[in-house]
């Protein structure tokens, strides 16, 4: 007498006609003003030559992740808000669950490494050219995709073989990982313990090497004698520290986790930390402070 299901239904945010318009209002600024903010970054840097070195590679692979991770899971959560479609097949919860992981397994990767260039521009200048050539940047670039890809499909392949049946009520805006679990008919403790100990090493080590770089880029900047050097260093490095520990902090909180510490409400708030607000920050930070940025924006308009 158990059927399996063949469709999820997303809860969404709210289901008030009044707060949903205001939530799709929000929620659809947001996502264009993300989507203008990194596009602009890849324009800008592709259409100036001063700018092709490896600092501006990487962040051009962090705005097509930027652009990619909203486009993921804010369409459908600005249909549900509008037209209250809530449905999503099997198969398309599979794969929106596959790109969003991919993508943030990727950006997590991309970020230990941004530091890692940041780290050998800052306390090792003269050699920098020479240790972080075009070479090593495609590689390391390639090889965070890699390594997305397969974090991706090992994590997705185990939630795919779980059984669902009874209730097909998705208590998040987008197929995640905490909320399938704990739908699943199965159970769910091999997946859990592959998902906790994947993510755990691969997160806690990607952001040892981000921490660690910056600890030796903050000790480099404390020996420097230009006040105003300092100042500048410390400001950048602490914008940069702040986004890669919301992230960090994020990611981990949702998926390096047990089923029976699930909470919706609680999960809806982090996943917008790194799924929405990042995106957004991200251009801000990294690179539209930056003069030579701004210098080829003004030239662009």
């Amino acid at each position: 007498n158990v059927s399996a299901v063949s469709e999820f239904i997303l809860v969404g945010l709210s289901d008030a006609p009044q707060v949903r318009f205001l939530l799709f209002v929000l929620f659809l600024i947001i996502y264009l003003a993300t989507l203008a903010g990194n596009i602009t970054i890849l324009v800008a840097i592709s259409t100036n030559t001063r700018l092709h070195n490896p600092m501006y590679f990487f962040l051009c692979n962090l705005s097509l992740l930027d652009i990619l991770c909203p486009t993921i899971t804010v369409p459908k959560m600005l249909e549900a808000l509008l037209f209250e479609n809530k449905v999503i097949s099997f198969t398309g919860c599979m794969v929106q669950l596959f790109f969003l992981i991919d993508v943030v397994g990727t950006e997590i990767f991309l970020l230990a490494v941004m530091a890692y260039d940041r780290y050998v521009a800052i306390c090792y200048p003269l050699q920098y050219m020479n240790i972080v050539n075009m070479k090593l940047c495609a590689h390391l670039a390639i090889g965070t995709w890699i390594a997305g890809f397969f974090n991706s499909l090992l994590h997705t392949s185990f939630i795919f073989i779980l059984f669902f049946c009874d209730s097909n009520k998705v208590d998040q805006y987008y197929c995640d990982i905490p909320p399938l679990l704990a739908l699943s008919c199965s159970p769910t403790y091999v997946s859990e313990l592959v998902i906790l100990t994947v993510a755990g090493v691969l997160g806690s080590g990607a952001f040892l090497v981000t921490l660690i770089s910056y600890v030796y880029i903050l000790l480099t900047i404390l020996c420097t004698n230009s006040a105003e050097s300092r100042h500048k260093a410390f400001s950048t490095c602490g914008s940069h520290l702040t986004v890669v520990c919301l992230f960090y902090g994020a990611t981990i909180c949702t998926y390096a986790r047990t089923s029976s510490s699930y909470s919706p409400n609680q999960d809806r708030i982090v996943s917008m930390l790194y799924g929405i607000f990042t995106p957004l920050l991200n251009p801000m930070i990294y690179s539209l402070r930056n003069k030579e940025v701004k210098s080829t924006l003004r030239r662009m308009i």
